[in-house]
């Protein structure tokens, strides 16, 4: 894990990077670019330094794959393969392309079976590499983890210059950049690194890009707060799993606090947007999650899930998109969806955010846990919702839930709320929490700190009345309250006015009225006196 100076460090070399660029390829697009060129570094130091490490283990203290000629090379490509998910050429590697880029003599073949110079036609060159590690893994178990990898950096786009040699300057500099950053030290176990700058990357622009960054982005604190909840008395877990996976910081958090050791069967998860699902798998490889240990697809999880076959999921941590429209009861094969059919009635067309509910459930192992960032307007609104919620509570799955504050997401205010759903509860109740006075101000935002994290989490486990901030409120209190599952209807909110005393109100009031006639008094003696 890096240090606090390693990695303050670190972000003040992308910072750097970021405030060269600015003007050209700026905001959130940016990211695609920095992201995708420090993954390409890392797998190129990560094959590196594991047949480096092999060899020398071997007795050839000097070998270095990267100055090996690629024909040698290429006779390891099949075991490589098998062994990382993938292959890279020795000059086809991040430290070999950037000397090649500067170099008037290095040449290569394009498609189409020309030579032409690296240095004049980086974009080209670039482009075929990244072609080429995808394709490495065609055929393996890793080709779905590899498959379009690299589809976001497009280095022919005008963003990065109106000309190809001004496109060509920008990547130099990009990969300039990205060599300059102290990533670390694999032997030391050092790799965290590339963790720590994709989460500042992400942090930076989704803050900047307002509801387009913060969409693809959850807190690190909102992670780990969920991740908590959901591992609490576990020390092992079979699978983690998230259904609307973004960017992967969820999945992360729970192979950060857990141990990634610590997740037998690994991590899974499925986004609808190819863009963040690139930026997912990609954040896999930066925190050294191996090929065969997730499992990413990139499917619209409501019509089309993924991993049905699965054993279920221990520990399910999701933030998924608030109240987004949906195909809903237009497509009349869903209402017999084995994830739906149980509530017997589909979430509304206009707010989706119970079929997500409902499909974690489904997925839940019966003895696992499931901790869902909702919007509140899903635990009192009627009809459908209701439905929803009456068969949750009359079936028991309901654990918890819990009022956040309020401005906790880039690009929006709103107040949100957490779900907690588990099969296997020992009573019959829900736990109600007030948390929404848990929080420091942080520039334009409120955040957690540890702090009110430690204490939620406390109040969580110990299942116990807490006054003016924690409730547990039998199912059958909740049947009479209409299935509401607001926060503020089971618990009371603190009178914090100031109480006033009547009588010592009455009095002063005396006070000020006799001596209000006694200044009208002495003005009209001054007046009077005037006149004469």
């Amino acid at each position: 894990m890096a240090s606090n100076r390693e990695r303050e460090e670190l972000h003040k070399a992308i910072w750097s990077i970021a405030d060269d660029l600015r003007g050209s390829v700026d905001g959130w697009d940016f990211k695609q670019y920095i992201l995708g060129i420090m993954f390409y570094r890392y797998i190129s130091e990560n094959i590196t330094n594991y047949i480096n490490d092999g060899e020398r283990k071997a007795g050839d203290t000097t070998f270095d794959y990267a100055k090996l000629n690629d024909s040698e090379a290429e006779l390891e490509r099949e075991n490589l393969v098998k062994e990382k998910g993938f292959f890279i050429r020795p000059s086809e590697l991040f430290c070999n392309v950037i000397k090649a880029a500067k170099s008037d003599s290095t040449t290569f073949v394009d498609v189409e079976g020309k030579t032409k110079n690296v240095k004049d036609n980086l974009n080209e060159y670039l482009e075929m590499v990244f072609n080429n590690i995808e394709s490495s893994a065609k055929g393996a178990e890793s080709e779905d983890n590899f498959a379009g990898l690299f589809d976001d950096i497009d280095v022919n786009s005008n963003k990065l210059g109106s000309t190809v040699t001004k496109r060509n300057e920008k990547l130099i500099k990009i990969l300039d950049g990205i060599a300059s950053i102290n990533l670390g030290n694999y032997q030391d176990n050092n790799i965290d690194a590339f963790g720590d700058a994709y989460e500042f990357l992400m942090s930076m622009y989704a803050s900047n890009a307002g509801k387009s960054g913060g969409e693809f982005y959850t807190p690190q604190e909102v992670s780990e707060l969920l991740t908590r909840l959901a591992i609490v008395g576990k020390t092992t877990v079979n699978k983690i799993y998230d259904p609307a996976c973004g960017s992967g910081s969820l999945l992360l958090k729970a192979a950060k606090i857990l141990g990634k050791d610590n997740v037998r069967n690994g991590f899974f998860g499925q986004e609808i947007n190819l863009t963040t699902y690139n930026l997912c798998r990609i954040n896999m490889f930066l925190h050294d999650i191996d090929y065969d240990k997730f499992d990413i697809a990139c499917e619209d999880t409501l019509i089309t899930p993924m991993h049905w076959d699965d054993e279920p999921f221990e520990v399910i941590v999701s933030n998924p998109p608030y109240s987004i429209k949906w195909v809903g009861e237009d497509n009349a094969v869903l209402i017999n969806d084995p994830r739906y059919s149980p509530a017997g009635v589909l979430a509304p067309k206009s707010n989706a955010d119970y079929a997500f509910i409902m499909h974690s459930l489904s997925w839940l192992a019966t003895n696992g846990v499931a901790s869902i960032v909702c919007f509140p307007g899903i635990l009192y609104r009627g009809r459908a919702e209701q439905k929803i919620r009456k068969y949750l509570v009359d079936n028991n799955f309901v654990d918890c839930i819990i009022q956040l504050p309020d401005n906790l997401f880039f690009g929006t205010s709103i107040t949100t709320c957490i779900m907690v759903l588990k099969k296997g509860k020992k009573d019959n109740g829900v736990l109600f929490i007030d948390a929404s006075k848990e929080c420091v101000k942080a520039g334009n935002n409120n955040k957690l700190t540890e702090k009110n994290i430690e204490d939620i989490v406390k109040i969580f486990e110990n299942r116990v009345d807490v006054e003016y901030t924690a409730n547990l409120v039998s199912n059958k209190e909740i049947e009479e309250n209409d299935y509401n599952l607001s926060v503020s209807t089971y618990v009371e909110q603190e009178d914090t006015r100031e109480h006033i005393d009547i009588d010592v109100l009455n009095k002063e009031i005396e006070e000020i009225v006799k001596r209000g006639q006694e200044l009208r008094d002495e003005i009209n003696k001054i007046i009077s006196e005037i006149e004469v």
